[in-house]
């Protein structure tokens, strides 16, 4: 009791992060300048503050295994926990603007480390802003899949230039993802779907992929499902719009 007084921002029974004390805006400025530490490259990213458990020293990191999964603009980590137990073997990352929200997902999994041993140990978060700093985080080449899931739709034109999935970008993720990788989008605007689908359909490095291939893909189902934002549209009785593209060699 006297340890529940000391902190109320965790609840007692389940020892996991009060999400009332972490709510912050539904959506930040991208383009207006933030204040938090960047690497220098994706050598300088210590693994160590990350994943503990997987690599115990800042000296002892094993080149081999690095993150392959990132979730931009990932919430409230809803993702990123379903993906954890689904993919154990796979380290991936949370990047998330909004510093109330990134504490948050930081305490939660730190929560689910305790209570769960063992488990949880490949996921992690970092506040940062995906569109300046990605590639200070991967190598070319490094992610097998990216998650766009609810972004900020930005609806007035002057602002498109705002929004996560663009043409520019696009170039910047084909860089960071594997030949392979693949890109999921989601949202609940039928425009930003179209838009962030026809800017997929026109770029050189990336395909659709089937629907025969979407349907015996796990992650896809958790698209709509494991996120805070997708079950208030579930609840509400919305309509979701994906858009789910492989990152290919462009035609010579």
């Amino acid at each position: 009791m006297l340890e529940n007084k000391a902190n109320p921002t965790i609840n007692k029974s389940t020892g996991l992060p009060r999400k009332r004390f972490y709510r912050a805006r539904a959506h930040s400025n991208p383009l207006s300048d933030s204040h938090f530490p960047v690497p220098l490259s994706p050598n300088h990213v210590d693994y160590s503050l990350h994943y503990p458990q997987l690599f115990p020293s800042s000296d002892q990191i094993d080149s081999s295994k690095k993150i392959q999964f990132a979730d931009i603009g990932c919430g409230f980590g809803g993702l990123l926990i379903s993906l954890s137990t689904l993919f154990p073997e796979t380290l991936m990352i949370g990047m998330e603007l909004r510093d109330k929200v990134t504490e948050y997902v930081k305490e939660r999994i730190l929560g689910l480390r305790v209570a769960n041993p063992g488990q949880y140990q490949n996921i992690s978060v970092v506040r940062t802003n995906s569109m300046k700093y990605i590639p200070n985080y991967l190598e070319k080449g490094q992610l097998s899949k990216m998650f766009f899931l609810f972004p900020d739709p930005h609806f007035k034109e002057k602002n498109h230039r705002r929004r996560v999935i663009s043409p520019h970008l696009l170039d910047e993720y084909a860089y960071v993802l594997q030949v392979g990788g693949i890109i999921y989008t989601i949202t609940d605007v039928e425009e930003l779907g179209e838009w962030m689908k026809s800017c997929l359909e026109n770029h050189p490095m990336f395909e659709a992929i089937s629907e025969k291939e979407l349907e015996a893909d796990p992650v896809v189902k958790l698209l709509s499902t494991a996120t805070e934002e997708g079950q208030k549209v579930a609840r509400n009785g919305g309509q979701t719009f994906q858009a789910v593209y492989r990152r290919i060699v462009p035609p010579s």
